[in-house]
């Protein structure tokens, strides 16, 4: 690789970016992402823990990207080693966070919808993930809650009656995916692993990324000053903007 070339990050997040939502990469996409290395560092960065993201990006996820941040960057691995982890509970404290997944199972027990199952608040190590169908639903059941939540808007709902109830906390509320939304601290959007980032001399970062409009979890890194950002609706968009930049 160029000395130019090896200046340059490539910044991907994971559904709707480099997947389907909740799919696994295709094979495609994998030959692809080896190619673009050849020319560019190549990084992955997604809401989801890490063991979600190795289960749609493969067993050798760190191997197969230069960086792998899982949860924003809260858990991060650079040249296929663990480089760093940080946790909700020791930031917020457990009388916070408890306040704050006491009101989230109220308000969905309240909830009237199709279907509920279970998991409704999934503790991660760097943010709550809330849903309220619940996890443990088929994709199925996400689609159909999914495709209501575009007419009905629950997840919009939920997170302005947080926002208003927890005002002054110190917190983000990020709708992401097909079914649930993250809260976390005030700067533990996507932007926290630029922070992890900012010693390894890259004179550009390209982060490309399908939620990019306000309260989607790729906006606040999409509009990063630090970044240049592209918005996408598909792997295979994502495949031709690469090109273009890249591989001609």
């Amino acid at each position: 690789m160029a000395e130019a070339e090896s200046k340059i990050l490539c910044l991907f997040d994971v559904d709707g970016t480099l997947t389907a939502a909740r799919k696994k990469i295709s094979s495609e996409m994998a030959e692809f992402l080896q190619n673009l290395r050849k020319v560019a560092k190549v990084g992955v960065v997604g809401g989801s823990d890490f063991h979600k993201i190795k289960e749609q990006l493969g067993e050798n996820v760190v191997e197969d990207f230069d960086y792998v941040f899982a949860e924003n960057g809260l858990v991060a691995y650079k040249d296929g080693k663990f480089l760093c982890k940080e946790s909700i509970h020791a930031f917020l404290g457990e009388d916070l966070l408890q306040e704050i997944i006491n009101y989230c199972l109220c308000y969905i027990a309240k909830l009237k919808l199709p279907k509920k199952r279970g998991t409704f608040v999934e503790f991660r190590n760097g943010m709550l993930n809330v849903s309220p169908i619940g996890r443990n639903c088929t994709q199925d059941e996400r689609d159909e809650f999914y495709e209501l939540d575009k007419r009905e808007h629950f997840r919009d709902k939920f997170v302005a009656d947080l926002q208003k109830e927890f005002e002054g906390k110190g917190l983000t509320f990020s709708i992401g995916g097909q079914i649930s939304f993250d809260v976390f601290p005030r700067g533990w959007d996507k932007t926290y692993c630029l922070t992890i980032l900012k010693n390894d001399g890259f004179s550009k970062i390209y982060f490309f990324g399908d939620k990019t409009d306000q309260g989607g979890n790729d906006y606040e890194i999409y509009n990063d000053t630090r970044t240049i950002g592209h918005s996408v609706t598909s792997p295979e968009e994502t495949q031709r903007i690469c090109r273009e930049l890249f591989l001609q």
